[in-house]
This record gives structure tokens, C-alpha cells and sequence, in this order.
């Protein structure tokens, strides 16, 4: 009976070995886990519109994630266009009443469209750049273009840059453009813009009133006159 419980040794040390061959071996996998995903981001270069510009000169490809309506303001000229957003319209009622609040409030006085995520975005990027492709993402306002890398790293994609704070932060003249305005104001629109014109001309009257009053104040002093009284 006391046979039962001895053990061999030479099959503990087969025990032994291959617990500490699996251990060894879901190391390395891990390491090599998050080594690969170290390098991929590490990947990503954030850049102004002066090293853009360079970039494009060494071959980078300008791939332009806005929307449809941002990209037809203004484009970098010979760009190419995927849209990390595309105009939602579906029709249930969830999404018809959701449209309804963005189209009466940020619609309205931004010019925004209604947009939802663009499923087919790494696919279309994918039938016309191979993962060696070297990618310069540009956006309005710099958040789209790393969401836009982050979705295309995953896919493989490793030589990839973004453009800081958008093209928003773009000086005119930097790229030559396509388009009714310039690439910083494209993503301007709706009663914001006409209310930056009144502003501006609101603003050049009372500079211009202040100025009269200050150099000529007695002929300020006669109109003032002239103005009927309650």
C-alpha cells in the first residue's frame, strides 16, 4: 500500500519541465505581444504643416479623413479622400430624433453634418494603399486623423503621420488647395459665420465712431445734436 503514493521521480522532473516550458513560453509570447504593439504605435508622428510638407516630398501619400462636406470646401490638391464619418442616415427612430437635436443646434450654427463612424474605412484605405504605404492623415481640427491611425494600425499600416491640430492650424499658402475657401476655414459654416461678419462689421462701426468722437468732437458734439430726443 505505501507503494501507491510514491511518485517517479523521472516523472516529476517531466512535470516540472514542461510547467516551467509553459511558463517560459506564455512569457515570450507576451513580450513579443506587446513589443509588436510598442512598435506599431511608436510608429505614429505627430507633425506641423512646415514638416508635412517635407513629408510630401519624400513621398508620403496625403490621405484626408474629414467628411464629405469639409472636404469639398477645401482639399489639399491631389489628396486622397476616405472619411473616418459619413452622413447618417438611417431612419429609425432613435436616429431620426438624434438628427433632429443636431440639425436644429450644431447643425445649424456650425454646419455640421449628422455623421456616424464609417464602416468600411480601413477597406477603403486598404484597396488603395498597401500596409508599406507611407500616410500623412489630416483632419479640420487634429482628432479625427489619430483615430483614423489608430484604426489603420491595427489593420498594419506602420508608417503613419498626423498633422497637429488639424488643418484649422494651417497657414494659407502652405499647400496649394482645391476648394471655395481656404483649408483652415473649411470646417466654418452656418450662423456662426454669418455671425462673425456681423461682429466684424459691428466691431469697424464703433472703432470707426470712437475714432470720429476722439479727433473731431464738435462736429461729434452737432450730430449728437441732431439726433431727435424723446
Amino acid at each position: 500500500m505505501a507503494g501507491i503514493g510514491c511518485c517517479c521521480p523521472s516523472a516529476l522532473s517531466s512535470q516540472s519541465n514542461l510547467a516551467t516550458s509553459c511558463s517560459l513560453l506564455r512569457t515570450q509570447t507576451w513580450k513579443q505581444q506587446h513589443r509588436r504593439s510598442f512598435i506599431i504605435k511608436a510608429e505614429v508622428d505627430f507633425v506641423d504643416s512646415d514638416k508635412a510638407t517635407k513629408l510630401i516630398a519624400e513621398g508620403y501619400a496625403v490621405l484626408d479623413v474629414r467628411d464629405r462636406i469639409q472636404f469639398e470646401r477645401a482639399h489639399i490638391k491631389n489628396c486622397y479622400h476616405v472619411p473616418l464619418f459619413i452622413e447618417n442616415k438611417d431612419n429609425d427612430l432613435g436616429t431620426i430624433v438624434k438628427r433632429t437635436v443636431h440639425n436644429n443646434f450644431s447643425g445649424l450654427f456650425f454646419g455640421l453634418p449628422f455623421t456616424k463612424q464609417n464602416p468600411e474605412f480601413v477597406q477603403s484605405v486598404k484597396t488603395q494603399f498597401s500596409p508599406e504605404t507611407k500616410l500623412l492623415l489630416v483632419c479640420q481640427e487634429g482628432l479625427r486623423a489619430p483615430a483614423a491611425a489608430n484604426k489603420l494600425e491595427g489593420a498594419g499600416y506602420r508608417n503613419i503621420a498626423c498633422i497637429t491640430s488639424g488643418l484649422q492650424s494651417v497657414k494659407p499658402g502652405t499647400f496649394d488647395s482645391v476648394g471655395s475657401t481656404e483649408l483652415q476655414n473649411a470646417g466654418k459654416a452656418g450662423l456662426v459665420t454669418v455671425q462673425g461678419k456681423i461682429s466684424a462689421v459691428l466691431g469697424t462701426f464703433l472703432i470707426c465712431a470712437f475714432l470720429f468722437v476722439t479727433f473731431f468732437p464738435d462736429q461729434a458734439e452737432k450730430l449728437l445734436q441732431l439726433a431727435p430726443t424723446s
